[in-house]
């Protein structure tokens, strides 16, 4: 079980959000996680925005900084934190797996002590959403409220990384343990390991029917190089038994973080906090 302790805690003047540090595992796999929560306002609502962000995002990127002030415009608490190998929290990334960053989510949310939450997941942090509210089904914790996902990535390791290897990249899994790919986004390449590949395959939620038990946003570009919009419908087969709203953008790329992407995710989230 994870051991959160608070090893840090700073007023941010700035955006009115606490900076706390956890640990999260224990011995060799204990690893420091940053997190960012704004505390709701005294009559504001119960329900806390929860930000889960992509693969080799952190916390401080454009949708969670509007999020976060989304938050204190509504008077709603909002978590944000940076995944084991990601922006300011311990631990190597090569280390990361879907298991463990959600199982970093899950404490997360869990030291927290939030009622109620909105899950906000963006591209591999919509699949890590999927898997938390499975997770928090099974514990007397936070009641998920309903979700927003952002390009979502559910199963991508599986879906759209395996089947586009090369028999170079198989190699290098085989022999190295894993491959590098170029990045449009930063000037490191993206580094996917075996142990990320086989722990994606247990972590699976594309295999039957999803019950969230929620409302389900999905914003998705159309024009996404990363995650094909026939992603996001395949996605929506398998939760026939939640409201779910999926908007398609014709020429919204991956990120989604122009004006106009960003003013669609204010206006979904706030429509799930609504009372």
């Amino acid at each position: 079980m994870p051991n959160p302790t608070e090893t840090t805690k700073a007023q941010s003047e700035a955006r009115g959000a606490i900076a706390t540090t956890i640990t999260v595992g224990t011995d060799k796999a204990a690893r420091p996680i940053a997190i960012k929560a704004r505390p709701a306002r005294d009559g504001g609502p119960k329900t806390a925005l929860v930000w889960l962000g992509g693969y080799r995002s952190d916390m401080e990127g454009t949708k969670a900084i509007a999020l976060d002030a989304l938050a204190a415009e509504l008077g709603a608490g909002a978590i944000r934190f940076d995944y084991s190998g990601h922006g300011v929290s311990g631990g190597a990334f090569q280390d990361g797996t879907i298991s463990r960053w959600l199982e970093e989510t899950l404490a997360v949310i869990d030291a927290q002590g939030v009622e109620e939450v909105i899950l906000v997941g963006s591209s591999m942090g919509g699949w890590i959403a999927l898997r938390a509210v499975q997770e928090l089904k099974k514990r007397n914790g936070a009641q998920v409220k309903g979700m927003v996902l952002i390009a979502p990535a559910p199963d991508f390791t599986s879906e759209l990384i395996e089947p586009m290897l090369t028999e170079a990249e198989k190699t290098s899994l085989a022999e190295r343990g894993y491959f590098e790919e170029p990045s449009e986004y930063s000037p490191e390449p993206y580094i996917y390991t075996r142990a990320l590949m086989e722990d994606g395959r247990v972590n699976r939620v594309m295999t039957g029917i999803i019950e969230t038990g929620c409302p389900v946003t999905i914003l998705q570009g159309m024009a996404d190089p990363d995650v094909p919009y026939t992603h996001a419908l395949k996605l929506v087969e398998f939760l026939p038994a939640d409201d779910v709203v999926l908007t398609l953008i014709r020429d919204g790329d991956h990120r989604l973080s122009r004006p106009q992407d960003l003013d669609k995710l204010r206006d979904a989230v706030a429509a799930l906090i609504a009372p």
